[in-house]
């Protein structure tokens, strides 16, 4: 039986969903899937748990100092000796386990394991669009490696069902708009309590489903600011797929999966509260392509919520390039790519 050892890292959701959707696809096509975090398993759980807890805690109480350091960390070689190190992390103990369980691919799906195996080479970069793949050519990527893939989703966002059909599954009207906010399995690293009190003034009729995630501090305070208005408050919720499909417009930062998953979904999204760096990045890309609309203050939160509310002829306006743009079958490609090279590679060997 083939083995793909498949690398992530818990920094946000969007890394391990990744990994699972390659994990499951690998499984299914008959090989063995060996998903490994590469700072708990790698480099120690202790490690992984603090930097955990300090990113979370930038994010939060500094998303300024995130931001800047995201910056200088792009702009760095994975050598500098200003990255301290930190590109070399895990790596003596992923040497060991490619010896130890000698797989016949490898996928990592998060920066740092990639830096790593940089070393033995990489074959192959998936990308999300094709303008990510003309930055890594820019930056000196062979035009053969890049493959425009999409990101990996579940299977049930690109067959989402109808809306009016999930709506009165979970009770929602179907004669006014459904608003969906979210902003990631911690919903606190978002501005959730800002998109309830602005659509708590919107003026035009409407049903606000607010997702928490696991942050119950916040699905408390998200409930005072529900208490009378037409807005339903939601701890962690893993279908959210229904959610999605439910909704007219999706208020949301602007995290990579949150994005592929909206896309495949066709639900117009307006981005607010995404955090500097990374999520600026995907904003602006989004804001580029015609999928998004993008408030940054609260000033211009209410005004973009009302004219998006009272347009629907805008919202058609983002589902076209969506259309065009979406890659539901993202998964099924990457482990194509995935098995054919590996056959290969042990074909040559």
């Amino acid at each position: 039986m083939r083995r793909v050892l498949i690398l992530t890292a818990s920094y946000g959701s969007g890394h391990n969903e990744a990994a699972r959707c390659i994990a499951g696809e690998v499984a299914r096509r008959g090989a063995d899937p060996v998903v490994v975090d590469h700072f708990r398993d790698l480099v120690h759980p202790l490690f992984d748990r603090a930097t955990r807890a300090a990113y979370l805690t930038l994010l939060r109480r500094l998303p300024g100092v995130w931001g800047l350091a995201y910056a200088i960390g792009d702009r760095l070689a994975s050598d500098s000796p200003l990255t301290f190190g930190a590109s070399r992390l895990g790596a003596r103990r992923l040497g060991a386990l490619l010896d130890r369980i000698a797989p016949d691919a490898v996928v990592t799906v998060h920066a740092t394991p990639a830096v790593a195996m940089a070393a033995p080479g990489i074959d192959r970069y998936c990308v999300a669009a094709d303008e990510v793949g003309h930055d890594l050519v820019a930056r000196g990527i062979p035009r053969e490696r890049v493959v425009v893939t999409g990101v990996p989703v579940r299977p049930e966002f690109a067959s989402a069902p109808a809306p009016g059909e999930v709506r009165r599954a979970l009770g929602l009207p179907v004669d006014v708009p459904v608003v969906l906010a979210m902003a990631g399995s911690w919903g606190s690293v978002g501005r959730l309590p800002d998109v309830a009190r602005a659509l708590a003034r919107v003026r035009h009729p409407l049903v606000g489903v607010l997702v928490a995630g696991h942050d119950a501090g916040l699905r408390a305070t998200l409930e005072r600011l529900a208490a009378g208005s037409p807005l339903r408050v939601f701890g962690f919720v893993p279908d959210v797929h229904r959610l999605m499909a439910a909704a007219d417009l999706v208020v949301t930062k602007a995290g990579g999966m949150t994005l592929a998953e909206a896309m495949a979904v066709q639900v117009p999204l307006l981005f607010y509260g995404s955090l500097p760096g990374q999520e600026r990045r995907n904003e602006r890309f989004a804001a580029a392509a015609g999928v998004a609309l993008v408030a940054r203050r609260r000033a211009d939160l209410d005004r973009v919520l009302e004219r998006a509310l009272g347009d629907p002829d805008l919202l058609e306006h983002l589902r076209a390039p969506m259309r065009a743009r979406r890659r539901p079958a993202a998964t099924r490609a990457i482990v194509d790519l995935v098995l054919a090279d590996g056959a290969r590679a042990g074909a040559e060997h």
